[in-house]
């Protein structure tokens, strides 16, 4: 017969304010089993922890209700305190009769009687609790970084520094991404390139940091300490360990093409680096525009390079590695204004551009040396609008969200137009100006005083007049009609999850919100973990946000990957899926609904009828199960059953729930 101990938590005034702790007991003390019923006015505290295992000893309890707040807030704690005694950790329930119960009611009449149900359903359950145990899963001290703009390279040095190996898989020719793009960053306007780059080469020349350009990530399988990944890395057809980056060969090559790293604002040869600073500096063929590769025609760049590195055969390399953890960090694109905004133009007038584009005229090392002209006819624009929220904060064509950082972006452009174009008059149509940074509201402000013309609201339509960009919107502060001419429109479109988030996300069973982007565990607990043990995110592949939170989060999962290293073996989840061989019927139901990938349909030799068949049956990673409990709820024969939380302990439950 089990003996039961009921321990009911006051939790200050949170629970005893509206339920009566003694009628609880009373309650408590009358339900099967039960041996002891008593109360602490904090049960977590170290005093009350104490109680109940002075408790487990002298009345001999061997198994545990504990009704205070939800399981999620101390359930690991008091199976922590369990370890301490001779009881199975998880011979143990909590009855969440704070968020469930005292903190949804006004009066102890209400409360009182359904807290006292919340008891029963936990006794009845923890009467059919059965110990489980963990297993060791050893780890494999290397971490995976999926992208390599600013986010993953600050990842990458934070873990590479703790003294653990890293790989770095980027999609483009260079690390960087959106960031090395920019010219300057608010709010001290310090050069973009001048403290990203310095960054890129840390990076490349960190010993435990291993770079994969022109990568991506093909498949994933294993579980937490243990992931096997397959990474294809794209021809390049150069040979990186003869390349010293001369750059002689891109002098000479006779293909041009729009840049990407320049937003098309500039040309590039079909045999380049993206950019001067670029990581690693050596060039790449873009097999899709080069000459030879098309029409076996031209090889000046083999022709001309004096150390033979160029490799017209160059194949595409796939590897499959071993990883212990790994970092989402693959930023984010921005929204297609051109196909949703026809009001706009539509991308018919080369003179609206992102401010993307932007950034690349104004920049330096940029197409036009950071002389901002009309990309029409190269003029100098001497009036220019600035449409913010294009596609954020707009659910009807766009985004519902804000994005954060466009704010801060308008005001920057319109404060580098007007340092460049003495004389230029600047206008910016806003919904709301948005500057919760250190140091922006001072910013926002300071670009009105260099002359900038806010005008609160939304552009409705642009159109081309005698070569002018007409911009028709309204001023809602004056509630007047507003028509203005501009030589150039910069559009501050909405950041919006990149291209592969979607494939990534599915591979490392990584949710996705409403908006698309990648789930966190808890937006406030656990900020950069994900429900996907061993995964982590970084930057904005979960959200927008700028720069100096980009960087932050990026170094909280380093952190947390750093922790992950520090052990040389992690316990696994007790409370996972199993499969009844005797029932299951291979269906594989419950393989397809399985979001951490974790069931696999296997051949096994059963008996049946005296006779030796073969036949498929579910099997469950223990390392990759979250115990997320789909896979029983799918499971038509009824072979899934949860650990801790099988059908006869739910069923136990509501039986319970009845009788009350």
């Amino acid at each position: 017969m089990s003996r039961i101990g009921v321990f009911v938590c006051h939790c200050g005034s949170n629970i005893a304010g509206t339920v009566d702790i003694s009628q609880v007991l009373e309650a408590s003390k009358d339900l099967p089993n039960v041996v002891l019923a008593a109360d602490n006015k904090y049960t977590c505290s170290d005093q009350g922890q104490q109680a109940i295992k002075d408790a487990i000893v002298e009345h001999g309890l061997d198994r545990i209700v504990i009704g205070c707040c939800s399981p999620r807030m101390h359930e690991l704690t008091f199976r922590k305190m369990l370890t301490q005694t001779d009881l199975n950790p998880y011979m143990l329930e909590i009855a969440n009769i704070r968020e469930q119960c005292s903190w949804v009611h006004k009066d102890k009449e209400v409360g009182t009687p359904k807290a006292i149900g919340l008891m029963k359903m936990a006794v009845a359950k923890v009467d059919r609790d059965r110990p489980l145990f963990t297993m060791n899963i050893p780890v494999n001290k290397r971490a995976l970084i999926i992208g390599g703009g600013i986010a993953g390279m600050q990842a990458a040095l934070d873990i590479a520094d703790a003294g653990y190996p890293v790989t770095i898989v980027e999609t483009t020719p260079s690390l960087g991404g959106k960031m090395v793009m920019l010219d300057k960053t608010f709010p001290t306007m310090d050069c973009s390139a001048c403290i990203c780059t310095p960054k890129m080469a840390d990076v490349g020349s960190h010993p435990n940091i291993t770079m994969k350009t022109l990568s991506e990530v093909e498949k994933i399988g294993g579980y937490v300490g243990n992931f096997e990944v397959t990474i294809r890395e794209r021809a390049k057809y150069i040979d990186y360990d003869k390349c010293t980056g001369c750059g002689l060969c891109e002098t000479k090559c006779p293909v041009k093409v729009e840049s990407e790293f320049d937003q098309g604002m500039g040309m590039r040869k079909a045999i380049y680096k993206p950019f001067a600073q670029a990581v690693p500096a050596k060039p790449t063929i873009d097999a899709a525009h080069c000459r030879y590769l098309n029409e076996g025609k031209c090889k000046v760049c083999s022709k001309v390079c004096p150390l033979g590195c160029i490799n017209y055969e160059d194949q595409d390399k796939v590897s499959t590695e071993v990883y212990g953890a790994i970092i989402v960090a693959m930023g984010y694109k921005l929204i297609n204004w051109a196909d949703i905004y026809a009001e706009y133009g539509g991308g018919r007038y080369s003179d609206v551009i992102t401010g993307l584009q932007f950034e690349r005229l104004v920049n330096a090392s940029g197409p036009t040396e950071g002389h901002i002209i009309r990309p029409s006819d190269g003029a100098e624009p001497k009036s220019v609008v600035i449409v913010k929220c294009v596609g954020s904060r707009d659910p009807e064509k766009g985004r519902s969200y804000c994005s954060r950082a466009c704010c801060m972006y308008g005001a920057k452009h319109a404060h580098q137009y007007l340092d460049k174009v003495p004389g230029g008059k600047c206008y910016v149509f806003y919904m709301d100006v948005r500057t919760p940074g250190k140091g922006y509201d001072e910013f926002y402000m300071n670009t009105q005083h260099d002359g900038a013309q806010y005008l609160r609201g939304r552009v409705s339509k642009i159109y081309e007049q005698n070569g002018k960009l007409i911009c028709k919107g309204e001023d809602t502060l004056s509630g007047q009609q507003v028509t203005v001419e501009a030589d150039m429109v910069v559009l501050e479109t909405a950041m919006v999850p990149a291209d592969d988030a979607d494939r990534i996300g599915a591979m490392l069973g990584i949710t996705r919100d409403k908006d698309l982007w990648l789930s966190e565990a808890h937006p406030k607990l656990r900020p950069v973990e994900t429900n996907s043990g061993g995964v982590y995110l970084a930057g904005t592949c979960q959200g927008p946000k700028d720069i100096p939170d980009t960087v932050a989060q990026a170094s909280a999962a380093a952190m947390k990957v750093a922790i992950l290293f520090s052990k040389d073996e992690l316990e696994s989840n007790a409370m996972i899926a199993s499969s009844d061989p005797a029932i299951c019927n291979g269906c594989g139901a419950c393989v397809a609904i399985c979001p951490y990938q974790a069931i696999t349909l296997e051949e096994v030799e059963m008996r049946e009828n005296s006779m030796k068949v073969i036949r498929p049956i579910s099997k469950v990673n223990p390392g990759l199960c979250q115990g997320c409990g789909a896979c029983t709820v799918a499971c038509r024969p009824g072979a899934m059953d949860l650990r801790g939380f099988t059908d006869e302990q739910i069923m136990r439950e509501v039986e319970a729930l009845c009788q009350w």
